[in-house]
């Protein structure tokens, strides 16, 4: 069995509300191990490098954003004078910019045997009122959409964590280098994984 490494960035909104401990308390308290931290303005070419920027990758965030104002009875080409889903994606993508960039980031990562599952279910759903309680998301965050898209921006929710093991390496390189990152022992590790 193979530990795995992931990327977690408590956003601006995390970061402003001051609850960074009490995020980061709940992966260690799991036994994942922290391996690396920064507290940083995110560099623009970080943020959009972080997200992807292929057609597909657009176009699914713009068919999102076009399934979620439509369940809302909202008309997505008020906003975004387009009903394409590729440049909704990528002007969602600019809001995320935007966003990333109100307030330093704090970046962690954490290491551990599934860690993208663990942090992947203490983060909960990435939309705060589908998230359940005892998550990072269900108790700390209480953004909707409707006043995402009400305010044309996107939907503020605390934390970012590596959603699979290939993401997560990938992320861990495009912002850490490996000398920011710690290689040590969690008191019983030995004894608690058999290694």
């Amino acid at each position: 069995m193979k530990k795995q490494r992931a990327l977690l960035i408590i956003k601006p909104d995390g970061v402003q509300r001051g609850i960074i401990g009490k995020i980061i308390t709940r992966f260690e308290t799991v036994g994942l191990k922290v391996i690396g931290v920064k507290f940083e303005w995110a560099k623009k070419e970080n943020i959009i490098a972080h997200y992807p920027e292929t057609d597909a990758w657009f176009g699914k965030v713009g068919q999102r954003t076009l399934s979620n104002y439509e369940k809302k009875g909202l008309d997505a080409k008020v906003v975004f004078k387009t009903d394409d889903a590729v440049s909704i994606g990528k002007i969602v993508k600019s809001w995320l910019v935007d966003y990333m960039q109100e307030s330093p980031v704090f970046l962690a990562v954490v290491e551990g045997y599934d860690a993208i599952e663990i942090v992947r279910k203490l983060s909960g759903n990435t939309i705060p009122v589908q998230a359940l309680p005892g998550t990072i998301r269900g108790d700390f965050s209480h953004d909707t959409i409707d006043l995402a898209n009400e305010q044309n921006r996107p939907l503020r929710n605390i934390i970012h964590a590596s959603d699979t093991p290939e993401d997560g390496e990938k992320e861990v390189n495009l912002w850490f280098t490996k000398e920011e990152l710690f290689d040590y022992e969690l008191a019983g590790e030995k004894f608690m994984f058999n290694v």
